[in-house]
């Protein structure tokens, strides 16, 4: 892709967030059908709000792009003609929309065949969208546009770290690595799913360590962490895209500290 095919899609990304954000917050803070997808062995839940969402950006892609393929978590995969293909997590933090915390995010990647190139996080009901493209990352909240680059943090003693919740973590082989590496860090959030890596890329953290992730959890985090200067593999320091074990750090010092740690696992 060139620049002109880079800038054009990218602000097609941002009309399939429009698209996602006026189902969403239809239902957001409502009283809404909650289903959950493990019958009851565990809680992995969905809502129409999900489904309708991810549908109404598929509409999108198909009429403008047809020849693209898409993976959505609610609705699978769906080859095209092209390489590439667009990868979509309607609403990931489906735990914190139905409990109405404003901290989920609609993500919207396009990958090329190797990786992805483009990269949306959309919170609507913050006002929030963060977009990352090859060389740049931004923050457009209420319609300015703000560009964001990760802050320097030299050691993890330094740092901020978030992820999602303990309980994502193997308890024999993943929680162990995880609670050696908050141990040394300043101060460990938790509860943000998708939000904090924008909070590296936009330089208010500097670390998020997660596991168990799936392609859609974390393709479109991937161009907004690197195109704000950031760093994102997987825990022995290799490609993310496909999910499973997850860093991301604003600052490669702080990432290459909690990788040793990491990587042994």
């Amino acid at each position: 892709m060139n620049a002109t095919e880079i800038e054009s899609l990218t602000a097609f990304a941002s009309q399939l967030a429009d698209a996602a954000a006026n189902v969403t917050l239809k239902h957001f803070r409502q009283q809404v059908t909650i289903d959950n997808k493990l019958d009851g062995k565990a809680f992995d839940p969905v809502t129409i709000a999900d489904r309708d969402a991810e549908t109404a950006i598929r509409t999108l892609i198909k009429a403008s792009h047809p020849t693209h393929g898409i993976l959505g978590e609610e609705h699978g995969r769906e080859m095209g003609e092209s390489a590439l293909y667009w990868v979509l997590d309607p609403i990931d933090g489906t735990r914190s929309f139905i409990a109405g915390v404003p901290l989920w995010g609609t993500l919207i990647a396009l990958n090329n065949g190797t990786r992805p190139m483009i990269g949306v996080m959309d919170q609507p009901y913050l006002g929030e969208r963060y977009l990352g493209f090859p060389g740049g990352a931004k923050l457009i909240r209420h319609d300015e546009v703000h560009p964001i680059r990760t802050r320097p943090c030299a050691s993890l003693s330094e740092a901020i770290m978030g992820t999602t919740d303990p309980v994502i973590f193997d308890r024999e082989t993943e929680l162990p690595a995880f609670k050696q590496v908050r141990s040394k860090t300043r101060l460990t959030r938790y509860g943000a799913d998708c939000y904090f890596y924008c909070l590296v890329a936009a330089g208010l953290t500097d670390l998020v360590v997660e596991a168990g992730l799936q392609a859609y959890d974390i393709q479109a985090l991937i161009p907004i962490i690197e195109g704000a200067g950031g760093i994102v593999t997987d825990w022995q320091g290799g490609d993310p895209q496909m999910g499973g074990r997850v860093i991301a750090a604003g600052d490669r010092r702080v990432h290459e500290e909690a990788l040793e740690m990491l990587s042994k696992v």
